[in-house]
């Protein structure tokens, strides 16, 4: 199993093109099976002719990709200015099924898994779904978990596409077509290890407390008390450097299992908190929360954020070496929250040094929390490939 990340800067889309299939031509990677392609918006009028040019020149079996606001590979990570990011993988024996999923096919598949399984190429030896979305016309909680049902153990990573500012401007490719609403991915099965690192970035703060009363997502009672003035009082208890960090925002963390003794880093599923109820002292976030289950306060900050990328980061360099990976980073990352460029990319390289990975920043990370497949903000999703051991 071999990979190749290539990067190019080149504000011209032809010469970008060219300029990746030198350094291609150079890496002695040949017959890719995968291609991920990202590019940044300033080239979307051009997609096309990329992905024609990059097809034509490498052949790949299957080839998917989207548009962003900015893009990863390599060493860097290119924001708000021109790039096109292509990872190329030599998987041999790994059965790749490209699909694309329609505004159209919602009703039917997301209530019908057989349906699903059958458009994704579902088979007893698929390993993961690789899924890139248009966020304007993908129900994409529902479609997660339609996902899950599918296969438990086969996680779904990727991102959505970014940049857009409305519907029908994000592009996404796959093999000879472009698509402009619904769903891309592609489905690997076969002898694929694939391990993902989900960092959210965040620690948390104060206690943990029990939801006694939930609506939608709305939390009525904390500890059969308004969820408002349980808040405030235990926000009344923090550090003052706590309460400084409340100011940049406060966050949920929902815990995957109510019912453990202790609580680590992947435990909570992270949420935003977006409003309060002053008249009954509910609070909002941005998921649907029932009774019963234990949730903690949460902050972030860049030093919170590279302290949980690094952690997390650390039992991947307990396996063999991986072969390649994909990396995606939240919009709102990058430079927006680290003091340093490519901190995502640098940090992950500082443990899998000479891995061939690249990436786009999304508009909102797809990636597994507790065995389950989740939409995320302000998170890195990452993705390792490697060959299969006999033993998995």
């Amino acid at each position: 199993m071999q990979f190749f990340a290539v990067l190019s800067r080149q504000r011209d889309t032809d010469a970008a093109i060219e300029e990746i299939l030198a350094q291609v031509q150079q890496s002695g990677i040949a017959a890719p099976d995968f291609a991920a392609l990202f590019v940044t918006y300033h080239h979307n009028a051009t997609v096309w002719r990329s992905a024609e040019r990059l097809r034509e020149a490498l052949r790949p079996q299957v080839m998917a990709g989207c548009t962003a606001c900015g893009v990863i590979g390599v060493q860097e990570e290119i924001e708000e200015e021109p790039g096109i990011s292509l990872l190329l993988g030599s998987m041999p024996g790994v059965q790749l099924t490209p699909f694309h999923l329609g505004e159209s096919d919602w009703d039917a598949l997301i209530d019908d898994p057989h349906a699903l399984s059958a458009r994704v190429g579902t088979v007893a030896q698929t390993r993961a779904y690789m899924l890139l979305c248009d966020g304007y016309t993908t129900p994409i909680v529902e479609l997660l978990e339609a996902f899950d049902s599918l296969k438990p153990r086969a996680p779904v990573f990727g991102g959505m596409a970014s940049g857009a500012f409305r519907s029908g401007q994000n592009v996404l490719v796959l093999d000879d077509m472009l698509h402009y609403e619904g769903a891309v991915g592609v489905a690997f099965s076969g002898p694929v290890s694939i391990q993902t690192v989900v960092s959210q970035g965040c620690r948390p703060i104060g206690r943990r407390m029990l939801v006694t009363g939930a609506q939608d997502n709305t939390i009525a009672t904390l500890s059969r008390r308004p969820a408002l003035e349980v808040a405030e009082e235990m926000f009344r208890e923090l550090s003052e450097e706590e309460r400084r960090l409340l100011t940049q925002g406060v966050f949920l963390g929902v815990a995957m299992n109510e019912h453990q003794a202790e609580f680590h880093r992947g435990d909570f599923l992270i949420r935003n908190v977006v409003g309060v109820n002053q008249q009954d002292g509910g609070i909002l976030v941005t998921d649907y929360i029932r009774a019963g289950q234990t949730v903690q306060f949460h902050v972030r900050d860049a030093s919170t954020a590279d302290e949980d990328l690094r952690q997390l980061m650390l039992p991947v360099r307990d396996n063999a070496p991986p072969a390649g990976g994909l990396l995606f980073s939240c919009n709102g990352r990058g430079r927006q929250m680290f003091p340093l460029p490519h901190h995502d990319i640098q940090t992950v390289l500082n443990v899998v040094p000479q891995t061939p990975i690249a990436g786009l920043f999304a508009q909102g990370e797809i990636g597994p929390v507790g065995g389950r497949s989740f939409v995320h903000g302000h998170t890195a999703s990452i993705v390792f490939f490697r060959p299969l051991n006999r033993d998995e």
